[in-house]
């Protein structure tokens, strides 16, 4: 029998960031040790995964026929339940290296979420090599990761755009007052950059190509000097390579319907929330986390809609890795499978 500090030695907890586009590895002792994409390519013909994350990514778009090439994960959620488990021991495995004892692992998930959903994750999970697998809300995750003390009794607004959803969360005394998920992030402003340069330019790109065009010029708010990119696809018309120069500009109408979607959002949650929690988030402001709270002048643009002070986190992308860390330190404390701080008040994180 092993005590508890020896247990503590032969194995570290780790938290975990499951999103639909990268996985964000924690462990306990050592911080983010990885960070790769959320892609599997598996053998047709044999039924087994040859790779996952980078490399597998990698091959999207040039992918032979027995080579299939897909994101496991969906919107949030599990869409392929066994190569998410194999994709979760692979990440695990590489986190942990040769620990004697399997982790327990804390797992973000999207707000409203169903059980059926997140029984899933938790199975996934523990079949990938969890001792034990727990659960915590997306925004909860994130907030703490941007170093916000959510168990104060001040109300606190977190918007985290991931790649497959947007949560929207105020959140006081350890848990969420009012929220909403949409299945709306960055891949919907991939897939309106294809829609835009097909329906404008008669071209097709792939996936990869629309990704590079958000990070590089995309915008939801005027740049002072419109930036431009050169963009490969292929003519509709007569098949064969074209070459189009897109500039910023273009991407504020290329994007406006999934961006309108989440100011919607945003929106519909402030006028659910508590009267008094809007003046404190009045005083506070909103806090953007997620990949997607890169976008340019989306912070601009948030604060011009409602009027209230918007800011992006340091290190959006890590927030919710980082926020999953830290709650590996309460795992002593909790008894269900998922984390419920509003029952912890008196203690801070």
């Amino acid at each position: 029998m092993f005590n508890f500090k020896a247990k503590k030695m032969l194995s570290k907890d780790i938290g975990l960031d499951l999103g639909t586009a990268s996985v964000v590895v924690y462990v306990d002792g050592k911080g983010i040790v990885l960070r790769e994409p959320s892609v599997v390519a598996v053998d047709t013909n044999t039924d087994t995964i040859v790779k996952i994350g980078k490399e597998a990514q990698a091959m999207l778009g040039r992918n032979p026929d027995h080579i299939n090439v897909v994101r496991p994960l969906k919107e949030g959620v599990i869409s392929c339940y066994d190569m998410t488990q194999k994709m979760i021991q692979f990440f695990i495995r590489r986190a942990c290296g040769n620990a004697v004892l399997p982790p327990r692992v804390v797992i973000c998930i999207p707000t409203g979420v169903t059980e059926v959903e997140m029984r899933a994750v938790i199975d996934a999970g523990t079949q990938a090599g969890a001792r034990k697998t727990y659960l915590v809300e997306e925004p909860v995750a994130a907030a703490i990761g941007a170093g916000i003390d959510i168990n104060s009794p001040v109300g606190n607004m977190i918007v985290d755009i991931g790649g497959g959803t947007t949560d929207v969360a105020v959140i006081s005394l350890g848990g969420v007052v009012v929220s909403e998920s949409k299945k709306i992030a960055g891949d919907k402003f991939d897939e309106a950059i294809m829609r835009y340069v097909r329906r404008k330019y008669n071209i097709t790109i792939g996936e990869r190509t629309a990704e590079q065009i958000k990070v590089r010029i995309g915008a939801v708010y005027e740049h002072g000097e419109a930036k431009t990119m050169e963009v490969k696809g292929r003519c509709l018309v007569q098949g064969l390579p074209k070459v189009v120069t897109l500039s910023s500009k273009e991407m504020l109408e290329a994007m406006m319907e999934p961006i309108s979607a989440i100011l919607d959002t945003i929106c519909s949650v402030i006028e659910r929330t508590p009267p008094d929690l809007v003046g404190d988030i009045l005083k506070h402001g909103i806090v953007m986390t997620g990949g997607g709270s890169l976008l340019y002048g989306l912070d601009r643009l948030i604060e011009d809609v409602t009027g209230i002070k918007t800011r992006v986190a340091k290190d959006p992308v890590l927030c919710v890795a980082m926020g999953t860390g830290q709650l590996l330190s309460v795992l002593d404390d909790m008894t269900g499978d998922k984390i419920d701080l509003s029952k912890r008040r008196k203690q801070r994180i």
